[in-house]
């Protein structure tokens, strides 16, 4: 089932008897296990019903005991295995999740591990409860994502402050997450969109200096603005490693080097939709196309390959990464 299936049913009460929840993206596994912990008994029926177990702390023989319990004065009883990644040996839940018991909901954390989809217990919890495959979303789906969460915030966001949380926080969702609540909290009154300067402002990301303003001044060929990107990059080497800049620009003029090759350029939405980017920034790679032709893209992510390399000490013996990242967007740029 996805999340949102699982979370819709749940608020409509229903209820499956066991939710095994894995995978490396631990948002969606916590979101699904706060809910039921915090909604499905009431104060009073969680003092006798509701269980917390630790999988370090634990062996699946005590999960499963505590699962054939019959609830106290309530319809239900909960019993939550949170990291249930560190028992050794959890095989064995499969004579129990065969024949689970209807009155008990027992939520399984799986965090950072896949259950495999070969394996008897994977088949007989498709069969009888909820395997929840909770995997990492791919960069190109966080924009979407951002989107989502603050419009069901009832709130909007600036798609150039979505690319920048995108950027300075990468696929974390849990992360990004608090900073959306926490600029949702911080916006002035009557106003329900963020912006970069707000982002700046309460976050302390630098709307002006960053890897998403140094793909425009690239793109633009905006050599004093991309020089002075990269010096605030080598005076701040820990708010800007050189791993995540260089990883950035490949990111970047890999779509590059595919918009060149796109038969249908003239509808947006096919673009954006070839390159996994949202339809709003294929501006940005139309210019840099202009700019930059294939043969120069290509010479472009070798000299990042190159770069990469040298940062970790290859071929190089003393060069700084901020001077690194300075020579490499000369190049760029001549």
């Amino acid at each position: 089932m996805k999340y949102e299936q699982i979370i819709t049913d749940l608020q409509k009460k229903i209820y499956k008897p066991v939710y095994f929840l894995f995978g490396d993206e631990p948002y969606f596994i916590d979101l699904i296990t706060k809910f039921i912990q915090a909604n499905v008994l009431t104060e009073e029926e969680k003092a006798f019903n509701q269980t917390i177990l630790y999988g370090k702390d634990t062996d699946i023989h005590t999960v499963i005991n505590a699962a054939k319990r019959f609830p106290m004065m309530a319809n239900h009883q909960v019993v939550i295995v949170k990291e249930a990644q560190n028992i050794r040996d959890i095989d064995p839940l499969i004579h129990y999740a065969s024949n689970p018991l209807p009155s008990t909901i027992l939520v399984i954390n799986y965090k950072y591990k896949t259950l495999d989809k070969r394996k008897k217990l994977y088949k007989v919890i498709q069969e009888n409860a909820v395997a929840f495959d909770s995997r990492k979303l791919y960069d190109n789906e966080i924009p979407g994502w951002i989107n989502n969460y603050i419009k069901a915030k009832n709130k909007q966001i600036d798609p150039n402050a979505g690319m920048l949380l995108n950027e300075y926080l990468g696929n974390n969702l849990g992360k990004i997450a608090n900073e959306l609540d926490k600029l949702i909290i911080t916006l002035p009154e009557k106003e329900d969109k963020i912006t970069t300067a707000h982002i700046e402002r309460n976050i302390g990301i630098s709307k002006d200096y960053n890897n998403f303003e140094l793909h425009k001044a690239l793109t633009q060929k905006n050599v004093l603005k991309a020089n002075r990107i990269v010096n605030y990059f080598a005076h701040n080497p820990k708010d800007n490693p050189i791993t995540l800049t260089l990883t950035s620009l490949y990111m970047f003029f890999s779509k590059v080097l595919a918009y060149h090759f796109i038969k249908n350029k003239k509808d947006r939405r096919n673009v954006g939709a070839t390159l996994k980017v949202n339809p709003y920034f294929v501006g940005d790679y139309e210019t840099a196309a202009r700019q930059y032709n294939p043969k120069k893209v290509v010479a472009i992510i070798a000299m990042l390959r190159e770069y990469d390399l040298r940062s970790k000490g290859y071929n190089n013996v003393s060069t700084s990464h901020g001077e690194l990242l300075k020579e490499l967007v000369y190049k760029i740029l001549h």
